[in-house]
């Protein structure tokens, strides 16, 4: 994966880590990223963020924990050969609902009362 097509927006109030990890999951999604892709070592891509360390490896052990990506000591991070790019989608359209209920002030049970009354 080209570094050059992650950028990050410090004033953004997405965290850092947050925004690296929604742009790998974008390139997966968009298929700019494929299955079995090495993505760039951790200090390489925090140095031409210009961002710490530990901030690309909050970002990749996200997407670890989502299932996207493997990481092996001393091999670097690599998208998982098995992923299941449809249901990353659809985890990735999830945090948008939820990003979107957030900016408009709902808590976590007046959006599910909002989804349970959409689905009845």
């Amino acid at each position: 994966m080209q570094t050059m097509l992650l950028r990050v927006d410090p004033d953004s109030s997405t965290g850092l880590a947050d925004q690296i990890a929604s742009q790998v999951r974008g390139a997966l999604m968009s298929g700019r990223l494929q299955p079995g892709e090495k993505l760039p070592a951790a200090r390489e891509l925090a140095a031409r963020l210009d961002v710490n360390m530990h901030t690309v490896l909050r970002a990749y052990s996200a997407l670890r924990d989502e299932g996207l990506i493997e990481l092996r000591r001393g091999r670097g991070a690599q998208v998982r050969s098995d992923v299941n790019l449809r249901r990353a989608e659809f985890e990735q359209q999830v945090k948008e609902l939820i990003d979107a209920a957030n900016h408009l002030g709902l808590s976590r049970d007046e959006l599910i009362h909002h989804i349970d009354k959409v689905t009845t």
